[in-house]
């Protein structure tokens, strides 16, 4: 595991404090364009994903890239997390890794 350039877990909320740094984020997919997929964060705000999505999308995607805005990430890597996902519980997990508990996290 490569821990030299490590991505902050974020949900929609968290997202503006890490402009211009690595995040991670699951999104609901809601629309796919040449380029860019918008989607719905685990705390229901929509995000703008820019860069090169899989040809074939599944409901759920975790994103790792660069947050460029308060709602847009440029994405270096895309992961389909399948059609079932229970955003509510990373949405949790997002919390944790940006409060009390953040010194468990890389």
């Amino acid at each position: 595991m490569d821990t030299s350039s490590p991505a902050a877990f974020v949900n929609g909320a968290l997202l503006r404090r890490y402009i211009g740094q690595k995040v991670r984020a699951v999104v609901q997919v809601i629309r796919s364009d040449i380029g860019s997929v918008t989607g719905k964060s685990t705390d229901d705000q929509q995000i703008v994903v820019k860069g090169s999505p899989p040809p074939s999308l599944t409901t759920y995607l975790e994103v790792i890239g660069i947050a460029e805005s308060e709602n847009t990430i440029r994405a270096d890597v895309w992961t389909n997390f399948g059609d079932n996902f229970d955003a509510a519980n990373y949405n949790e997990l997002c919390k944790l890794a940006n409060g009390e508990f953040r010194h468990m996290f890389i």
